[in-house]
């Protein structure tokens, strides 16, 4: 049916009927079809979100946590467990590494220094060739000292020969007595002089022998102070060379005037104190030895006394002249309750830990603390051998708090590994 040609032209465009029935069906399920799919995933957005949230609530409620009963809601935290033990009672101290022995080399004859036969750093033992110093004038000396104790000696023999017959002669008055003394006098005269060239091939040889000069102690061997080639004499205020001892060597270090007297009253009683050299941060212990001696008076301006500790050092960890920490050990306590120093809380009124009780929770504990030794602390009263205790995370807790403890080298809820 065509519209009526008298009316409007847009109202004859309405009432036309459509040119293709089948696609605009088509065009009303599509639509249909893409609304129904928008609503869907809508509606599983909402779902998926509500769920999510349920869950993570669930999660983080800690009312639904302590009713699993899991352990959820507990703070994980390290703990420690108080045990029997040794802890030693130090002394601390300040001191240097000295040397038992340190020579400075010096030539006992005036020449030239004609060959080193060490090197600088070297190690050297007692008795060991260092330096040649140029003998052929010492070698001379030898040579005319011994022509003349030769000649004197012919000399004396001459005389005592006769010395023998002017004995036979004079009670027979061949001779007189008078020349009987003379010849006494001169047998005696001529002893003296042999002595005394005796004693100048004696002075000849020695310096002979200074001109080899040899190590007079095993020890290390300084930098080199002269070249081969110089002329060196016995009047040098400067050596050639310097040789330090250190093995053994010792540390020179300082206590309070207060410790002397626990320090002296053991050592009268033939203990031997056993001294530590740390290094200068306390990090790393160097070398251990035994207190050897204490020195004869207190210095007023410091109220402190030195003392001489000595230390093996095949290892040479020790250095002479090295700044080092001494701890001497002066009692050693036995079977007192021992606990990791972490784990000790202060604060303006109290020492304390924090308890951990057998249902996992804890409690602040006061306790007092005795002799401290690296990590180690006594603890003289307020623990027992096998009390856990909080070692770290006690910023989180306070009395009662639920805690899940982890003991280093622990199995959960048991003392092995």
């Amino acid at each position: 049916m065509n519209p009526d040609p008298a009316l409007p032209q847009e109202t004859r465009r309405s009432l036309a009927p459509d040119p293709d029935p089948v696609s605009a069906s088509r065009s009303s399920r599509r639509g249909i079809l893409l609304l129904l799919v928008i609503v869907l995933a809508v509606a599983g957005y909402f779902y998926w979100s509500k769920a999510g949230g349920s869950s993570a609530s669930a999660t983080t409620d800690p009312k639904a946590g302590k009713k699993s009963g899991g352990g959820e809601g507990a703070t994980p935290v390290v703990g420690a467990r108080a045990r029997r033990g040794n802890i030693g009672v130090y002394y601390p101290g300040t001191g240097n590494v000295t040397p038992i022995y340190t020579v400075t080399v010096k030539s006992r004859v005036d020449g030239q220094l004609m060959s080193v036969r060490y090197k600088e750093g070297d190690m050297v033992n007692k008795d060991d060739l260092l330096i040649e110093i140029d003998p052929r004038p010492y070698q001379a000396a030898v040579t005319q000292a011994e022509g003349t104790l030769a000649r004197d000696q012919a000399l004396l023999a001459n005389a005592h020969t006769d010395l023998a017959r002017y004995e036979l002669l004079v009670p027979q008055k061949a001779v007189p007595e008078q020349t009987l003394a003379t010849q006494r006098a001169t047998v005696q005269q001529y002893e003296g002089t042999v002595k005394n060239d005796q004693g100048v091939l004696d002075a000849a040889k020695v310096n002979l022998a200074y001109c080899n000069i040899t190590a007079p102690i095993t020890g290390l061997v300084g930098l080199r102070l002269v070249d081969p080639g110089n002329i060196v004499h016995a009047s040098d205020a400067n050596g050639m060379l310097v040789i330090t001892q250190i093995d053994p060597i010792s540390v020179i270090f300082t206590l309070a005037e207060d410790q002397l007297p626990a320090v002296l009253q053991r050592m009268r009683s033939g203990q031997m104190l056993e001294a530590d050299a740390w290094d200068r941060g306390l990090t790393k212990k160097l070398a251990q030895g035994t207190l050897t001696t204490v020195d004869n008076e207190i210095d007023q301006t410091t109220g402190t006394v030195r003392l001489r500790a000595t230390f093996d050092n095949k290892d040479r960890a020790l250095f002479p002249s090295q700044f080092v920490n001494i701890k001497l050990l002066v009692q050693e306590k036995v079977g007192v309750v021992l606990l990791n120093t972490a784990a000790i809380q202060r604060n303006s009124n109290a020492t304390f830990v924090f308890l951990v009780q057998p249902d996992s929770t804890v409690v602040s504990r006061n306790v007092q603390v005795g002799v401290t030794e690296g990590d180690e602390a006594e603890i003289t009263s307020g623990l027992q051998p096998g009390d856990v205790v909080v070692l770290t995370g006690v910023d989180k807790l306070q009395d009662g708090s639920k805690v899940n403890v982890q003991i280093p080298g622990e199995k959960p809820g048991g003392k092995g590994k």
